[in-house]
């Protein structure tokens, strides 16, 4: 295996451990609200439900980085082009698990808000969205550098 197809490589798991381990704590923190609403009010396990799963958009984005990082590192030849696709993961790896580990904590909060106020829902998904930008913006950066190669 050439070092520039390992660096390459490295890159897109970065770009997917790194975004799904925080996906994994922002539903598992939101799962633990949710089921602890649910407790109280079984009515609103579908609320809960939809909040829990928006945690999960980090991982999908850098699941996404990684596949498309991974396909052209099998291609890569050289060092300098699999420095540039480690580079790449970065952005959306760091960013998108600090970003869902923050977004976890707003889900939370966000279904204790539903917990006590079913009708409140779209306030606690944009609570949660306001932190998905920066995820979107790191994706956009990972993929600009990605077609840069």
């Amino acid at each position: 295996m050439d070092i520039g197809m390992s660096l390459g490589l490295l890159g897109a798991a970065i770009a997917f451990s790194l975004s799904a381990a925080g996906s994994g704590l922002a539903m598992g923190m939101a799962g633990q609200a949710a089921a602890g609403v649910v407790a109280e009010e079984p009515r609103k396990f579908g609320q809960t439900l939809v909040l829990q799963a928006i945690g999960s958009t980090n991982g999908i984005y850098g699941l996404l980085m990684g596949f498309l990082i991974m396909q052209k590192s099998l291609l890569v030849t050289d060092m300098s082009s699999g420095l540039w696709l480690l580079a790449s993961g970065i952005p959306i790896g760091v960013v998108g698990f600090i970003a869902a580990v923050g977004q976890g904590k707003a889900l939370v909060s966000g279904i204790i808000l539903v917990g006590k106020k079913s009708g409140e829902m779209a306030k606690a998904i944009i609570y949660a969205a306001m932190i998905e930008t920066f995820a979107v913006f790191a994706l956009l950066i990972s993929f600009l550098m990605y077609n840069s190669i």
